[in-house]
């Protein structure tokens, strides 16, 4: 049975991550941070309690910032594959919190490596890199397209990035990145400006919300389903050699036409409803990202399974339904 680490278990990717590797016949051991509230409600279906999960899935409290905690459970787990998908996310807080970010999105990707390979140099390790790297390069990107960040999260990315091409070369080690565009689901934070729209279009269909206020509805982002990414992450991991793959769906969408599909998906006129409000805009803004996925359908055989409008009518679907 091979062994699997994720960090970032309790987030939109780690559990569908978890989930698809379970389904593989994996033992899946996941990182979370501690907390005095319950942050393990994406992972229902597998994890209700230590007397309740599933029988080949584990917990283990820990943090990017704590490297001999990162030391000791990589000792303990001996994992086959690494999957690295913890880190300050959210590109508008990290010019809020930008040594945060920099320590746990970057320097934390550093802990982990060490960590690794100090105590077992055949895991094979998987980065979770951004289409947020490339920012103000122009569209479409690919893993040949020079990055050119815009905020500290995808400056800690960068050099995270970078990292692992560094550990590659420098110690043999298998590590990969997996430059991911904009991947969305039902499970996305409710911050995010995907979920952040569907889950307004919910509220206002039913009558407990009034108007709907964002930042920039000119930008362009490739959206993806999150469901789908996961199994490109572990494709990675499966090949003979490693390799950096664009993961992505060769499509982008302005943040208008998602509200658009949204709204248009529970019989609303999206302009009645949506308010712009300069206080979303970030300082520094990424207007068009649009992935090159060729090496990936041609190297990984992947491809994305959820169109667009797919996507953005189940996350409008499952927002109701949880109104209900």
């Amino acid at each position: 049975m091979p062994t699997a680490f994720i960090t970032g278990v309790s987030g939109q990717d780690g559990s569908y991550l978890a989930e698809f590797l379970l389904s593989k016949g994996y033992q899946v051991h996941g990182l979370i941070r501690r907390s005095s509230s319950i942050n393990t409600w994406r992972l229902d279906n597998i994890y209700q309690g230590p007397q309740d999960r599933n029988p080949n899935f584990f917990l283990h409290y820990g943090d990017l910032a704590d490297s001999s905690a990162l030391a000791r459970l990589v000792r303990e787990i001996e994992p086959d594959e690494v999957y690295n998908l913890a880190a300050q996310s959210h590109v508008k807080v990290s010019f809020e919190m930008p040594e945060f970010t920099a320590d746990v999105t970057g320097t934390g990707v550093l802990r982990l490596l060490e960590a690794i390979r100090m105590n077992s140099g055949s895991t094979r390790f998987y980065q979770a890199s951004s289409s947020e790297m490339f920012g103000a390069s122009p569209p479409p990107q690919s893993e040949k397209t020079p990055f050119h960040p815009r905020s500290p999260y995808s400056c800690a990315k960068a050099f995270a990035h970078m990292l692992c091409v560094n550990y590659r070369e420098s110690y043999n080690m298998f590590a990969v990145s997996g430059i991911l565009f904009n991947h969305e689901s039902p499970r996305r934070g409710e911050t995010f400006v995907t979920r952040k729209i569907t889950r307004a279009v919910a509220r206002i269909k039913a009558g407990q919300q009034d108007l709907l206020y964002l930042g920039n509805l000119d930008a362009k982002r490739d959206w993806g389903y999150a469901g789908d990414y996961v199994e490109a992450m572990w494709l990675m991991l499966q090949q003979d050699e490693p390799a950096d793959y664009v993961i992505g769906t060769g499509e982008a969408h302005s943040v208008r036409e998602f509200c658009d599909a949204a709204f248009s998906h529970v019989g609303l006129n999206w302009e009645d409803y949506v308010r712009y409000d300069e206080r979303y805009e970030r300082p520094a803004e990424v207007d068009y990202l649009l992935g090159d996925p060729t090496l990936a359908r041609e190297k990984l055989g992947w491809i994305p399974k959820v169109s667009f409008d797919q996507l953005v009518a189940m996350m409008v679907d499952s927002d109701q339904a949880a109104l209900s």
